[in-house]
């Protein structure tokens, strides 16, 4: 049974029952491959327009959102929207979902800048050796999940297939959508006064897709617009990234 869900600017064509089925991509067009050897290593900044201490890491994300072999995603929080300046790019979302990693990691408290390398290594955002050490560390370990993403036109097909045994945890399938640059000018806060770029800025994230990951599987989406996006595997809500691609 094919089913269909509508997510904003992105719609999601998926047969899932017990796991997900495959599902044919639209014949006719040519397809262009964006994911085949697209393995990026994924830093996710929880950052806050409110916070004196944030400039610094925003200005390390987006020195990794240049580079292809980092996907850099800036996640806006929404708990120091109280102290004078509300963060234009702020999302409760954004605060679950740091919550969340914090949760699953053992943490009890979070912070910003935080950042969290393939959704499981915390690494204070304004240590830029630690980041460092972080992309070089996983930069050489393997992906316990291969991804293939190929697109045509709107139409967007993605493969999965596990290189190891996975646990019997849930795998999300998820789609970021992002904007690669803004500058705010800041007047009230602790940041008052100060012109601030913002890199990858995340703008949305929904879940398209749970999988069992024990066998290969494909799912087809069809996404809306110009603004970039990615694709996130992950071990559950919260866990370790397994796999991610750009869809550009």
């Amino acid at each position: 049974m094919k089913i269909f869900a509508a997510f904003g600017s992105v719609r999601v064509f998926s047969a899932l029952a017990a796991s997900l089925c495959l599902l044919t991509p639209g014949t006719g067009q040519a397809q262009q491959k964006v994911g085949a050897v697209n393995e990026p290593v994924v830093v996710e900044l929880f950052t806050s327009q409110g916070c004196s201490s944030c400039p610094p890491a925003d200005a390390l994300l987006k020195q990794l959102a240049q580079r292809q072999d980092v996907l850099a995603l800036a996640f806006h929080v929404d708990y120091w929207d109280y102290i004078g300046w509300k963060d234009i790019f702020a999302s409760p979302a954004h605060t679950r979902r740091q919550k969340g990693y914090a949760h699953v990691g053992g943490r009890k408290m979070i912070y910003t800048p935080q950042m969290i390398v393939m959704g499981h290594q915390d690494v204070s955002g304004a240590d830029a050796m630690g980041v460092a050490d972080a992309l070089s560390r996983h930069q050489s370990a393997p992906r316990p999940v291969a991804l293939e993403v190929s697109r045509s036109g709107q139409r967007v097909t993605i493969a999965l297939t596990p290189r190891v045994d996975l646990p019997d945890i849930p795998v999300t399938m998820q789609i970021v959508r992002y904007t690669p640059s803004q500058t705010v000018d800041i007047t009230r806060g602790e940041l008052a006064g100060h012109q601030l770029e913002y890199a990858n800025i995340v703008d949305d994230l929904q879940q398209v897709g749970v999988w069992d990951g024990q066998e290969a599987t494909e799912i087809t989406i069809e996404i809306q617009g110009d603004q970039p996006a990615a694709f996130l595997v992950q071990q559950g809500p919260y866990g370790p990234v397994l796999a991610a691609a750009r869809i550009e």
